[in-house]
């Protein structure tokens, strides 16, 4: 995978807000009559720690973190681009999520996929996530899996 290059950001950044429409678009085929419920929870404003991948110059991935409690951060907005997959850029951003999660503090990542998305749990679990009780806003909500993963101090 020559000239990937991960960039830290925010929110605001041209380039994930664009990724992010394609998730979205990718997201509401995927979850059908649900994605409503799921939208209102993946709000991108005021999001402070961003990566965005890039290959030769052309963005093809992003993910983000947000504070989730004081000790963890929750993993939000991971997509790479189909273009793009399997070629190990999700897992890429993936560290670089975890290692900015440790450096500013936290101690564990959390995070919501779905059942529907069989590939990103595959992923989670392959670098050493696991399956915990859904948290939060997916209480109950049968398509949600959750999932965590303590964090390595970083000196």
């Amino acid at each position: 995978m020559n000239d990937l290059t991960l960039i830290r950001t925010d929110s605001d950044h041209t380039d994930f807000r664009q990724l992010v429409v394609l998730l979205d678009q990718n997201l509401a085929v995927r979850d059908g009559d649900d994605h409503t419920f799921y939208a209102q929870f993946n709000k991108v404003d005021a999001i402070k720690e961003v990566i965005v991948a890039y290959q030769n110059d052309v963005p093809v991935g992003c993910g983000a973190i947000k504070p989730f409690s004081a000790t963890e951060a929750e993993v939000k907005r991971m997509f790479v681009h189909p273009d793009y997959r399997n070629k190990g850029i999700a897992a890429k951003i993936l560290t670089a999520l975890e290692n900015w999660a440790a450096e500013i503090g936290f101690s564990a990542t959390v995070l919501e996929t779905g059942k529907k998305q069989p590939e990103a749990i595959a992923l989670y679990q392959k670098v050493g996530y696991h399956i915990i009780p859904n948290y939060g806003q997916y209480i109950g909500v049968d398509n949600s899996v959750c999932m965590t993963k303590p964090l390595s101090a970083k000196p």
